[in-house]
């Protein structure tokens, strides 16, 4: 994580990085599998219509051109049928579920692992280029509720498999928030959230001061907005803490109720996952009631590791509706922080587990032989190119970090030296198998995190 990339933004991995990218993306799909989740992939672009109709984000898309091109960028932002790379996958997904309705089964699950574009100022945790994981089940007319709580109590389980600290699924509602803020006479919803949303950013007070300058709030609506999302538990006592804040509106009691059935829920399965945060917004416009941020506990400043909610209204085909819950871990901002803080590492650099190597020019096609009966059992295997010294092909399998080396003699007699350890004992090549933990690459956590 030393390296200084050539173009900022754009993250690329040495080969050791990628085995740990690798070991979150396979622990990943391996736990929505489980889970029942069906994987797709979207193309990389989407319309500009498409991508610019929920929400304000058109700063942060990359649009798309040909070189020669006459047309110029903006005719290409004024044309709702130009192209532009996605910034999400949420977007592109309601897009696939519309055009193809009719061959999906409703409750669809889907699970999505690309990479998206985003116009960001580059910085830890923070690439123009990245890939998302997403899961999300989708209804058609109709989602039953319980979804919402199976989606978190996945997501949980999938970060608790990853070589990560402690986490924190930080959960609101929607409904919960508009409609306290409806019953404090703040009509302006929407606005309110996006103050709301930038509470860590600026701080109590500067939020105060834009809902009185921006909506036009008193002082006691500004107070009781922050006092609402002030309000965090890891139990369902949030409920009585809203409440004694003397606000009463039917959503609001409609969001209450929702989300004390995630967080009840996520006591009994995910104890200490899962907090209830009232101040968790959302800026997106397609959120409808859960709402969800997570944090790695102690790398807060990191941001979000993943996000999303409830959407009812987001991919709509004439009056059919297509209601979803989703969320989304950004692997690249979760990978890089895992590898600049040294919190996870390969046990080796390479997938190779044995090089074989040469006596002579002409024992190269006696080593392949040896070499596919290892394959053939699974065992990673590489041949040596040149017949040098036995001690040049030793550190040769040294620096790439192959732990194993095999040797056969003129009377076809074979041996594997460990050359970690020195061992070296007589081996069969059509029986012989490394110990467990050597057989396949391993990513383990490092200090206990």
């Amino acid at each position: 994580m030393a390296r200084t990339a050539s173009l900022s933004g754009f993250p690329e991995w040495l080969p050791e990085e990628r085995l740990v990218e690798l070991h979150v993306l396979d622990t990943l799909r391996r736990t929505f599998e489980l889970h029942g989740f069906s994987s797709i992939e979207t193309r990389a672009v989407e319309t500009v219509g498409q991508l610019l109709r929920k929400g304000e984000i058109d700063k942060e898309v990359y649009g798309l051109s040909r070189l020669q091109d006459d047309e110029g960028d903006a005719a290409a932002k004024s044309d709702p049928h130009a192209l532009a790379l996605h910034f999400d996958l949420t977007v592109p997904f309601a897009r696939y579920v519309v055009e193809n309705a009719g061959y999906l089964a409703f409750p669809f699950r889907r699970y999505q692992i690309q990479k998206v574009w985003r116009g960001e100022r580059p910085q830890e945790g923070r690439a123009r280029e990245f890939t998302q994981a997403d899961i999300d089940v989708v209804g058609d007319g109709e989602l039953p509720f319980r979804y919402d709580v199976e989606i978190a109590l996945v997501i949980a389980e999938a970060l608790n498999a990853l070589p990560i600290p402690d986490f924190l699924l930080r959960i609101n509602n929607r409904k919960l928030a508009e409609g306290f803020y409806t019953g404090i006479g703040l009509t302006d919803t929407a606005g309110v959230l996006r103050s709301i949303d930038k509470l860590e950013k600026v701080g109590p007070a500067k939020v105060a001061e834009l809902l009185k300058e921006e909506l036009g709030a008193t002082d006691e609506q500004a107070q009781a907005a922050l006092k609402l999302a002030g309000i965090r538990t890891m139990d369902t006592s949030f409920v009585g803490q809203v409440r004694a804040l003397g606000v009463t509106n039917e959503l609001l009691e409609e969001g209450l109720n929702e989300l004390e059935q995630v967080i009840a829920a996520a006591v009994q399965r995910a104890p200490g996952r899962v907090v209830a945060d009232l101040s968790i917004a959302r800026g997106l416009d397609y959120y409808t009631g859960t709402v969800v941020e997570t944090v790695l506990v102690g790398h807060e400043q990191l941001g979000s590791i993943c996000s999303g909610g409830r959407y009812d209204a987001l991919a709509t085909k004439g009056n059919r509706k297509f209601p979803g819950v989703g969320l989304s871990i950004g692997v690249t901002r979760l990978v890089s922080r895992i590898l600049s803080q040294d919190l996870a590492k390969a046990t080796r650099s390479v997938p190779t587990a044995v090089l074989v190597t040469l006596n002579n020019d002409d024992s190269w096609g006696a080593a392949q032989d040896v070499a596919a009966q290892l394959r053939s059992r699974g065992i990673a295997t590489e041949v040596a190119a040149k017949a040098e010294k036995f001690g040049k092909q030793i550190k040769f399998a040294d620096r790439r970090g192959i732990p194993f080396v095999w040797f056969t003699d003129d009377d076809g007699k074979h041996q594997v030296k460990d050359i970690r350890s020195g061992e070296q004992v007589d081996a069969d090549p059509a029986t012989w198998t490394p110990a467990e933990e050597d057989l396949h690459v391993r990513v383990t956590a490092v200090g206990g995190n």
